[in-house]
């Protein structure tokens, strides 16, 4: 009865829950670790917690702000038939994201059903 509480045998292999509890404080050890080599002379209120965008220190940070746009125009850009259909269909209404969801949840277990 001990084996069956500290091991799961899944068909597939043996799932030992105090080895991975054990992988867990090693990894968190040794992140704490790394972690303990970093720079000690951090300061906050200095120079140190400005922004720095290539190269340049930003005194006015509502400047620095980029918009996804921006940031992601080659995705939308090569998107964009995509993008040009979903968008309509966003509406921001609760039920309409429940409706598409059960809606294709249905059709999900149709095709299960079917399959």
């Amino acid at each position: 009865m001990l084996i069956l509480m500290t091991q799961l045998d899944t068909g597939f292999g043996v799932w030992d829950p105090l080895v991975w509890l054990a992988a867990l404080a090693v990894a968190i050890i040794l992140g704490f670790i790394i972690r303990s080599f970093g720079v000690k002379d951090y300061k906050k209120g200095t120079d140190q917690t400005l922004p720095f965008l290539s190269g340049d220190k930003q005194e006015n940070v509502e400047y620095i702000h980029i918009r996804a746009s921006n940031l992601y125009w080659g995705y939308l850009d090569a998107l964009k038939g995509y993008y040009s259909r979903l968008i309509p269909l966003h509406t921001g209404i609760v039920t309409d994201y429940l409706l598409w969801l059960f809606g294709t949840m249905a059709a999900a277990m149709i095709i299960g059903l079917l399959a």
